[in-house]
């Protein structure tokens, strides 16, 4: 299967069904009362982690996803029936944004536990029966109430894998085949530059009741966190990891060998500097090799704590794996924060906004919008209740303000007035 670790999709909830106007017709009650029955509610989206998917491919052949819409209501003051709430799966370790209209993008939630789910579009209400409008001077309404829009968004997922050990390096240092020998993954290897092309998971297994997973990130090479070679869409993947494997490439000499740690450690600061704060284990890799060996020897005073290994002959594998599965028990696990997250403000919202457009006054907000779609303009009962509750919103008297002229074009979402 394909993996991608990002996708964008729109969501649309559920609208809500409408009420009805409906009267009471039984035997001998030759005037029954208003007895329209409610609109069902609209079925809501939520997003769901699944354990059992381990990418986003799914998401490049359907990018749209729509809840069920609630029924209309019946007579005898019946409700409608409610819409089938949707849950769309996406695999654990993703990141979800979501963008409401014209409002910025947003971070929304970060679901890491299989089965979290978080509500992303609410379904809309259903519209009220005729019996909700009536009154001590209006004993039978002549409307009802459409029902509410669902709400709809753009969502942009990015999966961030969940892994306790990745492993880092420039191309080519031998991170494919360690992971290869180590667990039962088996990425493309081969002997030259950017063979793996996307991050490869492996199950580490320790004994028969402990193991680990890790993470096979796909070389990086210097301003990867400005995405050369891809590398910004590779370094978050490392993000969750608690511990870092950096295999260095033991085919080269000292010298090289420092730039390209150098390189590594610069790479993963500039991404996020809480990277090069956790536990690193410098390996040097084909010690297989005569060039290898020696490079080991060199700097091993230099760099505390470096080891060698050779993943053709198994030499320092073992030890390798019980050193990551120690320092993965005593490293919790870090938090990942979305960037945007910390940048939301939140600020009083008006109910109503007015912009005057060539000859037509436009008039926005959510209540009022809503209000709009809700109401049955084929209704002269339904149109004046529209009318009343503008007034008691203020929207008559700002139009006056702004100077509006009886004869004027006024517009609230779709629907199109005569403002008098």
């Amino acid at each position: 299967m394909q993996f991608i670790d990002e996708a964008t999709i729109t969501i649309t909830a559920g609208n809500g069904g409408n009420g009805v106007i409906a009267w009471r017709r039984e035997k001998y009650v030759p005037k029954g009362g208003p007895a329209g029955g409610d609109g069902g509610r609209g079925g809501s989206v939520y997003i769901e982690a699944d354990a059992e998917l381990s990418t986003l491919v799914e998401f490049r052949f359907k990018r749209s996803f729509k809840a069920e819409s609630g029924r209309a209501g019946s007579t005898s003051k019946r409700t409608g029936k409610s819409g089938e709430d949707l849950a769309v799966r996406v695999p654990a370790g993703t990141i979800v944004y979501r963008t409401l209209g014209e409002s910025p993008e947003t971070f929304l939630a970060d679901l890491q536990q299989p089965g979290e789910r978080i509500l992303v579009a609410k379904g809309g209400r259903g519209g009220l029966g005729n019996p909700h409008f009536a009154t001590s001077t209006r004993q039978a309404p002549r409307f009802a109430e459409n029902g509410e829009p669902g709400e709809n968004c753009t969502l942009r997922l990015e999966l961030r894998l969940l892994a306790d050990c990745g492993i880092v390096g420039v191309p080519n240092a031998g991170k494919s085949t360690l992971l290869s020998v180590v667990s039962s993954a088996r990425p493309k290897v081969a002997d030259y530059p950017f063979t793996t092309l996307e991050p490869q998971l492996g199950v580490v297994r320790v004994s028969e009741d402990e193991s680990f997973v890790m993470v096979d990130v796909p070389g990086l090479i210097e301003g990867a966190h400005e995405g050369a070679g891809l590398g910004d869409q590779f370094l978050r993947h490392v993000e969750r990891t608690r511990v870092l494997v950096h295999l260095l490439d033991g085919a080269k000499t000292p010298e090289e060998i420092r730039h390209d740690k150098a390189t590594i450690e610069h790479e993963l600061h500039a991404w996020n500097p809480k990277l090069v704060e956790r536990p690193i284990l410098g390996v040097i890799s084909k010690l297989d090799l005569p060039q290898a060996r020696a490079s080991l020897q060199a700097l091993t005073a230099e760099l505390p704590g470096l080891r060698g290994i050779s993943s053709a002959t198994g030499e320092g594998v073992t030890d390798l794996i019980y050193a990551v599965w120690r320092t993965i028990a005593t490293t919790p696990l870090p938090e990942v924060v979305a960037p945007q997250a910390s940048r939301i403000v939140l600020t009083p919202k008006e109910s109503f906004h007015i912009q005057k457009q060539a000859d037509i006054f436009v008039i926005t907000g959510e209540r009022v919008e809503r209000l709009a779609a809700m109401t049955n303009f084929d209704s002269d009962e339904a149109l004046v209740r529209f009318e009343q509750i503008l007034a008691k919103m203020g929207v008559d008297r700002r139009l006056r303000e702004m100077g509006a002229a009886e004869g004027d074009t006024v517009r609230i979402g779709s629907n199109e007035f005569i403002y008098s």
